[in-house]
């Protein structure tokens, strides 16, 4: 099976292990060669004292040569001595040069001294006359070594940690980096825009995320072909519905003109009036989903705004009571005045559809903090309590709401939630102890006085 992700990553770890294991192996042999010689000041010293041991034996005074080794002793807490050797070969046998020459009681100074013995060594310093010899435990402070401990530490523990994390970072880089992209173009494309692709160049990356990559692009040509196709579908369906709805329209004009039955004429008017309706909501409601447009370049006052929505309402419903508190002025910046005024004539409205004849539906208009609060509150049946929230859902009625010939598409309220959130404010449901449905709608004032 072709997995070349797989290979990438086993190669990358095999080698990378590989070279970690010879790199830590190689510095540490490194280190602990370099660290196991006499520093050179030490060595200076250990033959400074030979040559003083010497210098003293030749003048033939032992009690100041015991002298000086009690102190030296004492000074550099070791063990010292003055030692002299009769090499006497026995049953014949002779010494070769090569041995008398090499020969000693320990260690010259400058051999390499074993980091892993428990006690220091004994350092052999011959005087000339080669039968004489200085000898010295070497002194703690002068054994090698003293930072092969942090040494050891930090190449089997540190070096190997920074090696890992720079094999973590090679490998999360060579999969995030694609990964990201893979990201930002899922949220462009979730945020409304269907141009965005991944876009990895073909050929640079061969792997399961490539594939990725690709089938990800290709879903998403497919996905913006299918909106832009049902937008376009529904921009056709809207231009063919306006013109037979014309057509009607005329049709019952002049047929009201020659005198054709007016109480069917006015139903089928009515009619055509909520099929224009329902076409222009729909498009809006589509247009605001798809494009989620930002409506606030507009400064408006919205008791002015809400004063001829009411006037509107009284006379489209005069056999229903508006009672109305408003401030003098109410102004509002960063809105828009035809979606905020569309959005409240929807829930003036529903509020009145709602109320039964003789009814009165309450709009009152307070400032709160730096927001305007709108209620409505109509005198109809309310709606269940875990409907509140989806009376705001296109094409969705509550039962407990449902009038006879006046209910309408339920485009109204979802229509006027989105137009109000893209004015920047809040809308929401509840219903009233006293009974009816109470509409809030939140909006900010954005104003330098606020």
């Amino acid at each position: 099976m072709n997995r070349p992700l797989w290979w990438k990553l086993c190669a990358t770890l095999v080698l990378g292990m590989l070279a970690l294991f010879w790199t830590i192996s190689h510095l540490t042999w490194e280190a602990e060669e370099a660290m196991s010689f006499i520093a050179q000041a030490h060595q200076k010293t250990l033959r400074s004292y030979g040559a003083q041991a010497e210098a003293i034996y030749r003048a033939g005074n032992d009690e100041a040569l015991a002298s000086w080794l009690n102190t030296l002793q004492e000074q550099e807490s070791t063990w010292a001595a003055v030692v002299r050797t009769d090499l006497e070969p026995v049953a014949g046998s002779t010494l070769s040069p090569r041995f008398v020459e090499g020969f000693g009681l320990g260690r010259d100074v400058s051999w390499k001294i074993h980091l892993y013995f428990d006690e220091n060594p004994i350092m052999d310093l011959p005087f000339s006359d080669g039968r004489t010899h200085f000898v010295i435990q070497l002194p703690d402070r002068m054994r090698p070594g003293f930072y092969w401990s942090s040494s050891r530490l930090l190449l089997q523990l540190v070096l190997p940690l920074t090696v890992l994390l720079v094999i973590c970072l090679v490998l999360y880089r060579h999969l995030m980096h694609p990964l990201r992209r893979l990201e930002q173009a899922a949220r462009r494309f979730s945020e409304g825009d269907f141009s965005a692709r991944v876009g990895l160049v073909p050929g640079v990356r061969k792997d399961e995320i490539a594939a990725l990559a690709q089938a990800f692009d290709s879903m998403a040509d497919r996905t913006a072909e299918l909106i832009l196709q049902q937008r376009q579908r529904l921009s056709d369906m809207s231009h063919e519905l306006r013109t037979p709805l014309a057509r009607i329209g005329l049709a019952v004009s002049l047929a009201e003109q020659q005198g054709t039955d007016q109480q069917l004429a006015k139903r089928i008017r009515s009619e055509c009036d909520e099929m224009r309706r329902l076409v222009e909501d729909a498009l809006t409601l589509s247009w605001l989903e798809n494009e989620s447009p930002t409506l606030r370049d507009e400064s408006l006052d919205l008791t002015e705004l809400l004063d001829t929505l009411v006037d509107d309402a009284r006379f489209e419903y005069p056999d229903r009571a508006i009672d109305s508190t408003l401030p003098a002025q109410a102004p509002l910046a960063a809105s828009s005045h035809r979606a905020l005024g569309q959005a409240i004539e929807n829930v003036l409205r529903n509020a009145l559809i709602h109320t039964p004849v003789g009814g009165t539906v309450r709009v009152e208009l307070a400032e709160r903090r730096h927001q305007w609060h709108l209620t409505v509150v109509d005198q109809g049946p309310g709606v269940p309590g875990d409907m509140l929230e989806r009376i705001f859902h296109p094409f969705f009625r509550a039962p407990s709401r449902e009038t006879s010939g006046r209910s309408g598409f339920g485009l109204g309220l979802a229509l006027a939630r989105r137009q109000i959130r893209a004015t920047g404010g809040t809308i929401s449901a509840r219903n009233v102890a006293s009974g009816g449905l109470a509409i809030d709608i939140l909006l900010p004032r954005h104003t330098e006085e606020a």
